[in-house]
Parts: structure tokens; sequence; C-alpha cells
């Protein structure tokens, strides 16, 4: 019987290139596919509520302060400027729902406002957000 003698420069290897292919076809699909959730930026204290849920694709949310003060992505704004910002946002990533955040010692007139801002910009679906109980 003839024994293959091994050569001490010759090593078994595996081609790592179609993995690679892989890994990177991978990573781009999941940075293509990732969907960005733009915060308000500040934290409310929104009222409690038996029945909150919420809604699976939102990803544009507005704050309001008890002050008054409107903030959305992270950044203050003005109530006259949400529609802008809105419509920016729509055309970086799609949605159909916003949610708004209203601190629960906020005024009411500034919360229709700022939905009144959202409307005009062209989103019909906007959910004002609560704690759960």
């Amino acid at each position: 019987m003839a024994r293959k003698v091994r050569e001490e420069g010759e090593e078994a290897s595996i081609d790592m290139t179609p993995m690679l292919d892989i890994v990177f076809i991978m990573l781009i699909f999941f940075i293509v596919t990732t969907v960005f959730v733009k915060e308000a930026g500040i934290q409310v204290n929104m009222p409690e509520a038996d029945q909150a849920i919420k809604p699976k694709n939102a990803n544009i949310f507005i704050a309001i302060t008890e002050d008054g003060d409107v903030w959305m992505d992270k950044r203050e704004i003005k109530v006259d400027a949400v529609r802008a910002n809105i419509e920016r946002l729509i055309a970086e990533q799609p949605t159909d729902i916003v949610i708004i955040q209203a601190d629960e010692e906020a005024e009411h007139g500034v919360v229709i406002k700022v939905m009144d801002q959202v409307k005009l910009a062209g989103i019909d679906r906007i959910s004002v957000a609560a704690k759960g109980a």
C-alpha cells in the first residue's frame, strides 16, 4: 500500500471569498430595509389610558410639552414648521401615520394646531400617545 507523503509547504485551506460575498450582500440588504424611527427628542408626561396601544408602523413622533413647545426629530420647532418637517421626513421614508406625544398639561389648542399641520402635510392617520395603565 502506497501512502502519499505530505510535503511541508502544503496546507489545506478553505476559500472564504463566497462567504464574504454573502455577508456583504446580507449587510446591504439589512441597511436598505432598515426602518429608522424619528423620535421627538424630549420626554413628556403623557396621560394614562386603559386601552393604549402602539401602532406597529409608526416612525414619526411629535412631542408637545406643557409649555406648548413642539419637538420633532430631536429639535424644537415652531408649530408653523411642522408641515415642512413632516414633508421632509416623508420624502426620506414614506409613512402613513404620525404619533403626537402631548403632555397631559399641554394646551388643547396647540395640539389641534399641530394635528392641523400634520393633515396639511398629507398624513390622515394621527394618533395621540398615552401611557398604558
